[in-house]
C-alpha cells in the first residue's frame, strides 16, 4: 500500500504510522524525522529549513519535496510507504502528484485542539534515533533515556505551547482544505483518535480494510 497520514500536529499519525508499518512490510516516511536528520546533519538543506521548524512555521515546498522524492526513491519503498506529515498544502500534493508518486489511500487521524495541546505538552522525542514518548502515556523505561539507543529524550522545540498554537493555526488554515480533495478523490479514511494507541491501530486497520 502506499499510503498518507493525515492529521493536525500531535494527533498521533507518527505512532500509527510505525504501527502500521510494521504490519505492512512497508517504510514510514516521516517528514519530521527527515528535516531533523537534515539539521542534524548540518546539511544544507538542514539549515535551510530549520529556521521554519523551529518556530512552528511550514517548511517551503521546494524543500520538502526535494527530500520526499529523494526518499521514496530509495528502493525500501518499491513495494509501497507510509507518508507522514506529508503533503501539508494543496500546492504540495500537486506537486506529489507530478512528480508521479501514486496514493492507495489517504488515512485520517481526527481528533480535538484540546487534545492535541494536552498531548504535545507532555511529548518528548530521543536525539539520538528520533523514536517518540509521552510522559503520561508513553514515557521511557528510565526516565530520560531512550529504551532503544539510550540517548537523551527531550522536548522538541516545536512542541512548546506558543509554537504549538502556532502549528495549529496553520494546520486549520492550509492543511485542513486537503480532507475535501481527497475526499473527492476517494482516498480519504477518517479514523478517530479516542482512547488508546492499540484502539486507534484496529480503527486504522478496519479503515483500510485490513484484518
Amino acid at each position: 500500500m502506499r499510503l498518507i497520514m493525515f492529521g493536525a500536529p500531535g494527533s498521533g499519525k507518527g505512532t500509527q504510522a510505525d504501527l502500521l508499518c510494521a504490519r505492512l512490510g512497508v517504510p514510514s516516511v516521516s517528514t519530521g524525522n527527515i528535516l531533523r536528520a537534515a539539521i542534524a546533519a548540518g546539511t544544507e538543506v538542514g539549515a535551510e529549513a530549520e529556521q521554519y521548524v523551529t518556530s512552528g512555521r511550514l517548511v517551503p515546498d521546494e524543500i520538502m519535496l526535494r527530500l520526499i522524492t529523494e526518499r521514496l526513491a530509495k528502493p525500501d519503498c518499491e513495494k509501497g510507504f507510509i507518508l507522514d506529515g506529508y503533503p501539508r498544502t494543496l500546492p504540495q500534493a500537486q506537486a506529489l502528484e507530478a512528480a508521479g508518486v501514486e496514493i492507495d489511500a489517504v488515512v485520517s487521524i481526527d481528533t480535538q485542539d484540546a487534545d492535541i495541546e494536552r498531548r504535545l505538552s507532555g511529548r518528548r522525542v530521543c536525539g539520538g534515533c528520533g523514536k517518540s514518548y509521552h510522559v503520561t502515556y508513553n514515557p521511557p523505561a528510565k526516565e530520560g533515556i531512550c529504551d532503544d539507543c539510550g540517548s537523551p529524550v527531550t522536548r522538541r522545540p516545536d512542541d512548546d505551547p506558543q509554537v504549538v498554537a502556532s502549528r495549529l493555526r496553520l494546520y486549520h488554515s492550509t492543511t485542513e482544505p486537503l480532507r475535501a480533495r481527497y475526499e473527492e478523490m476517494g482516498l480519504l479514511r477518517s479514523v478517530d483518535a479516542g482512547g488508546g494507541i492499540a484502539e486507534i491501530a484496529e480503527r486504522v486497520l478496519a479503515a483500510l480494510g485490513v484484518r
